[in-house]
């Protein structure tokens, strides 16, 4: 039997409702809808592209696509550098698993401390951050083994250098973002360095790519740079300077190979030096391309020109005597002098014995505007047309302002300033039957075109006396060569030091060619502040010339030219500064 319920039993029950709170509910609820229908509005239609962009920033990812540096080669197509694809580890902070036995491999293998490596995962709302570039393969691997949640790794290329610290000042380097630092890297780096693509895609908060959206812009992998350098003449020229420098207790030195017919550089190279791809404790004093960047007094390398001036002109032959004696000479309030009193020398042993009053007389028959064009037009004052970022010019002081005594200083090396590199470029003039070679770090297939600067007679007239330089009763004996003739002139000189001269602080010098008949290579050696006692350039820069020669010719295919071993003295004839 079914009871029935009387509503009016309950005080509560009883009491009639309001109408308007019923429609009040109904309104709310409606309104509620309204509401929400009027945003998806809002964000659906009116601000899509705003909402869309915010979840774009938050999920989508422009992935690099990195283009493959292009490699450089020498001239024989030996690897200079290359670039090979290594991981890269990355994290994100907030998402990595926080076991302390596996983070402190992590840092070991990363080579970090636990306090640094805390410190780059210590912000945890960062959803990015390197932990290291450019890790080793194995060390990528030993990472990937260990699992941890929230690091990452990414392929990135990095730069290899084989020939190491023997091409370091030539190839230069690139920074972790594969942008050239120095040499041919930065010269050359447009176009070396490609253009990298890209592509967009959806990641997941894990960081995983879960869709990819528009178009993949495809990488344009970089070209590969043929240069004129030989990699092997490279090598034994820094061989020999690094004993060189070591063995006279130097600061440091350079040695520049030019190619004679093609005005190719086949070898630069300075010590101290570096190694590209482990540059943790790279200096400044390392890093300098000094064959370059470095200007200096050149000292009796002059003279050569001077004399080849004075020919050139008629003032005077090879075999007019000059009177050298008492071995000094007063010009103005100042006296130079020579190292001995030689009495009355000819032209060529002006070169021979380096007698500074010989040519200072010679120079001081020419007016000063004639030695200035004849400067400049081997190249002296002017920057070296080579694309090394850095390379100097050297001093050239108008010729309107010269007084006798700085005219006379200057034909034997005072009072102007070279690069080692403008000093051998200017000696191709005497190699080349009087004119001068544009020079070029960029393998050149065929001989080349000149600036006329001597007359062929007259440059073939200066290669006979530097070859006397080498020959007995000259100053440098030890440049000459086993199985090949040679020709050249050394130089020795006062640093400066302030307004004046540095009293035990020298530079030598030596600057020539071979085969002395058909030259092909220039060679120019610079000793910076030798300090074992020696420090004449027929000392310290004149050994350097005779091995480079030897082991270049040797590698160029050249014939010996000589079939007697050259007699080299002992001691070197002092010559004057």
């Amino acid at each position: 039997m079914s009871r029935s319920i009387a509503y009016n039993s309950s005080p509560l029950l009883a009491s009639p409702t309001p109408v308007w709170r019923s429609k009040f509910i109904v309104a709310a609820i409606a309104l509620a809808f309204a509401g929400l229908a009027g945003r998806a509005v809002y964000i659906q239609v009116l601000e899509n592209d705003f909402f869309q962009r915010q979840g774009e920033v938050r999920f989508a990812r422009t992935l690099a696509l990195p283009a493959s540096r292009g490699r450089i080669l020498d001239r024989n197509g030996v690897i200079l550098a290359s670039s090979i694809p290594v991981p890269s580890i990355w994290a994100i902070p907030e998402d990595v698993g926080r076991d302390p036995v596996k983070l402190k491999k992590l840092a070991k293998l990363l080579g970090l401390t636990m306090t640094d490596l805390n410190k780059k995962l210590e912000d945890e709302d960062k959803s990015f951050v390197w932990l290291k570039r450019q890790v080793d393969e194995s060390v990528g691997k030993e990472i990937e083994a260990l699992a941890i949640k929230g690091i990452y790794q990414r392929k990135e290329y990095k730069r290899q250098y084989p020939e190491g610290e023997a091409a370091a000042h030539v190839v230069g380097f690139t920074s972790v973002e594969d942008m050239g630092q120095e040499g041919i890297e930065l010269a050359f780096n447009k176009y070396l360095g490609g253009r990298s693509g890209s592509r967009r895609v959806i990641k997941d908060r894990m960081g995983r790519v879960v869709e990819a959206v528009g178009e993949q812009i495809a990488p344009v992998d970089g070209r590969d740079l043929q240069l004129s350098i030989d990699s092997k003449v490279q090598f034994f020229a820094f061989q020999t300077l690094k004993e060189a420098v070591l063995q006279h207790k130097a600061k440091a030195g350079s040695v520049v190979v030019l190619d004679v017919h093609t005005g190719e550089v086949l070898a630069l190279a300075n010590y101290p030096s570096f190694v590209p791809d482990k540059r943790q404790n790279l200096s400044g004093e390392q890093l300098r391309n000094r064959a370059l960047t470095d200007s200096f007094e050149p000292g009796s390398t002059m003279k050569p020109f001077v004399i080849g001036l004075a020919l050139n002109t008629g003032r005077v032959t090879p075999n007019t005597p000059i009177q050298t004696a008492p071995g000094r000479l007063t010009i103005g309030s100042a006296t130079i002098s020579d190292s001995h009193a030689h009495g009355v020398l000819s032209v060529s042993e002006v070169i021979q014995k380096s007698s500074n009053i010989g040519t200072a007389k010679i120079a001081l028959q020419m007016p000063a505007r004639e030695m200035w064009e004849m400067f400049s037009n081997v190249g002296f004052g002017q920057k070296p047309q080579v694309p090394f970022p850095g390379a100097v010019s050297g001093r050239l002081r108008p010729y309107k302002g010269w007084r006798p005594i700085e005219q006379a200083t200057m034909s034997y090396g005072y009072g102007l300033s070279v690069s080692l590199m403008q000093l051998a470029h200017a000696y191709t003039v005497f190699g080349r039957d009087g004119d001068l070679a544009p020079i070029s770090m960029l393998k050149v297939d065929n001989p080349v075109g000149g600036q006329p600067v001597f007359q062929s007679k007259v440059a073939r007239d200066v290669r006979t006396m530097l070859h006397m330089v080498v020959g007995p009763g000259g100053t440098a004996s030890k440049a000459q060569t086993m199985g090949y003739s040679v020709g050249g002139k050394t130089g020795t000189a006062h640093k400066q030091e302030g307004r004046g001269y540095a009293g035990h602080r020298y530079r030598g010098v030596f600057a020539g060619l071979a085969p002395i008949d058909a030259p092909r290579i220039v060679v120019a050696v610079m000793i910076d502040e030798p300090s074992n006692g020696k420090y004449f350039g027929g000392d310290t820069a004149a050994p350097v010339f005779s091995k480079t020669v030897q082991q270049t010719l040797r590698v160029l295919g050249i014939a010996p030219d000589m079939t007697v071993v050259p007699q080299v003295v002992t001691e070197t004839v002092e010559e004057s500064f």
